[in-house]
């Protein structure tokens, strides 16, 4: 996926600046951000204790270069911008704080495109810091001249040269500086810039551009072992792979390193959602939420931060859903959606869209059909949204046995695909994709309400062999599993081989989740295999044992067998 050309696709977490509006006085990304405008004291905020030593004989300012150096580590650029200025402000004659301003106004993972304001950031404060690149040591000089690649004084309409100039120059100081864990990392990162949110196959192989960059930050790693960017990265360079079990340390070490950056705290998540820890991933979330509210009471306006800030709601409510949790995913859904300004909605509602429709699924996936029937319509600018309510509507009237009334909403809902652009988005894929997966299955949930077994599981099979093309999300941008739904499908139809199997590739996928351990319980059962489904349910026992929903199903859309 080349986002540079594609903005459509761009990281959903990314879409969330929009739907939050960062504020609604908020300045525009890339904007000049003074140091007043952090906290009085930021010594205040525990960020840990990760050094990078710079020329400088005034220890405030190597503290104010270091403070801005681990949030820039954490993705928060904007309050990293204004430390390394206060570092410049302390000391006039440091280079290095400038590299920091430039640094922060680059592209990155999340954000791939460079805004005019933020290139013209960027080029003055690397002019100011090759002007006092003398005063640097080798390495600082080394960096300045490898940061120099990565800008123009004009930036071009396509910057992948730039891009790549400057990670082929960061290869050179690596090279030169092969133990140093911080090059290391902003060597790895310029390499992940390169292909954002693409490094694995959709079978989890490794893109050929991967194992460098893997391997630069597990070195990374080697040479400390709590460097604070260096796990971050991490962290997203293997969570979509085949072994995302490789990143439980950097998880481990990452829930606790940086206390004040919620953006740290949460990225355990990543890692704890593919290997099955539901809890971990619960607490790393709601602990980011708490960390953000501690820095937004002095940091009311976090510009482009609040995109991650909004992520973490979203995250929760995800997990929750998998733990059986109705009222925390249902907070957190809430929480999210109340959190976007009505205007930002309007004005840029094709990006903010698929959001929207959060609370819709979380009443889905808990079956609580009359609630969800009384949800209001999205309003006109989000058709994504309002395809995906006639979805879940019709899903609720097929549930209540309310036939004629499923009929007719499936009949909005078709209408209502149709007034989805066809270009439209939601996270990594196409909405199309998305809303041809909601077509089928709500096809089978009506035809298995008929007891048309073998047609639901017909179109069931379908939805899931689409749903296994989606490029990988987190949360998946298709959040109610479809196996799930096709699991007890088979079991009604008394197939409960074909069920297992669903159930195992479904827990392949989200390890241990309630749903598919409930589900495998009752496929082995009815196969006469007494021990397994006793020791699966016992897992689901343990696994359900916060929740506040009872289940007989796998999908509360039908009933248990």
């Amino acid at each position: 996926m080349n986002v540079r050309h594609a903005f459509g696709l761009i990281r959903p977490v990314i879409v969330a600046i929009i739907l939050a509006g960062l504020l609604s006085c908020a300045p525009r990304e890339g904007s000049r951000v003074e140091p007043s405008r952090l906290a009085s004291k930021p010594e205040t905020f525990h960020l840990g204790s990760h050094t990078f030593p710079i020329s400088t004989t005034n220890p405030e300012a190597q503290s104010a270069f270091d403070r801005g150096l681990t949030w820039a580590y954490g993705f928060s650029h904007q309050t990293a911008e204004a430390e390394f200025r206060r570092a410049a402000a302390l000391d006039p004659a440091a280079p290095m704080p400038w590299w920091g301003v430039a640094l922060v106004n680059g592209p990155h993972i999340n954000y791939p495109l460079v805004p005019e304001n933020k290139a013209k950031v960027a080029w003055e404060a690397l002019l100011k810091a090759k002007e006092l690149r003398s005063n640097g040591g080798p390495l600082e000089r080394d960096l300045i001249d490898a940061l120099s690649a990565r800008y123009a004084e004009k930036q071009p309409e396509d910057r992948s040269l730039l891009d790549q100039a400057y990670a082929e120059a960061m290869r050179k100081v690596w090279e030169r500086y092969p133990d140093n864990a911080d090059v290391a990392t902003l060597y790895a990162e310029a390499l992940m810039d390169l292909h954002p949110w693409d490094l694995w196959e959709k079978d989890g192989a490794a893109k050929s551009w991967t194992p460098q960059i893997v391997s630069t930050l597990e070195r990374a790693m080697a040479l400390n072992s709590r460097h604070p960017g260096a796990h971050h990265l991490y962290i997203h360079a293997v969570e979509a792979s085949n072994s995302p079990e490789r990143g439980v340390n950097s998880a481990d070490t990452l829930r606790s390193l940086v206390p004040a950056s919620g953006h740290l705290v949460h990225m355990p998540a990543h890692i704890y959602l593919r290997v099955g820890r539901w809890q971990d991933a619960a607490q790393s979330n709601i602990d980011a939420v708490r960390a953000d509210q501690e820095f937004s009471k002095s940091n009311p306006n976090p510009g482009f931060y609040a995109i991650y800030m909004l992520h973490n709601h979203h995250f929760l409510s995800f997990v929750r859903m998998m733990q059986g949790q109705k009222e925390s995913a249902l907070l957190a859904a809430r929480q999210m959606i109340e959190g976007v300004p009505q205007e930002f909605i309007r004005d840029y509602g094709p990006i903010a869209d698929g959001y929207m429709a959060i609370v819709i699924e979380v009443l889905m996936r808990f079956g609580r059909w009359e609630e969800l029937l009384a949800e209001p319509e999205p309003q006109s600018s989000l058709p994504l949204a309002r395809a995906l309510r006639l979805f879940g509507r019709t899903a609720a009237f097929t549930a209540l046995d309310r036939k004629k009334e499923s009929l007719a909403e499936r009949a909005k809902f078709l209408a209502a695909v149709k007034r989805v652009p066809a270009d439209a988005t939601f996270g990594n894929n196409k909405a199309h994709t998305l809303l041809e997966i909601a077509r089928l299955v709500i096809d089978g949930e009506m035809a298995a309400r008929d007891n048309r077994l073998d047609v639901a599981i017909k179109f069931l099979e379908e939805a899931r062999n689409k749903e296994d093309t989606l490029m990988y999300d987190e949360p998946p941008d298709w959040i109610l599993p479809v196996r799930h739904t096709l699991g007890i499908t088979y079991l009604r139809a008394e197939k409960p081989a074909e069920a297992e199997l669903a159930y195992r590739q479904d827990l392949a996928k989200f390890p241990r989740n309630g749903w598919s351990l409930y589900g495998l319980s009752r496929a082995l059962s009815l196969q006469g295999r007494e021990a397994e489904a006793l020791a699966a349910l016992s897992e689901f026992r343990r696994e359900w044992s916060g929740a506040d929903t009872r289940i007989a199903s796998s999908c509360l859309c039908q009933p248990g067998v």
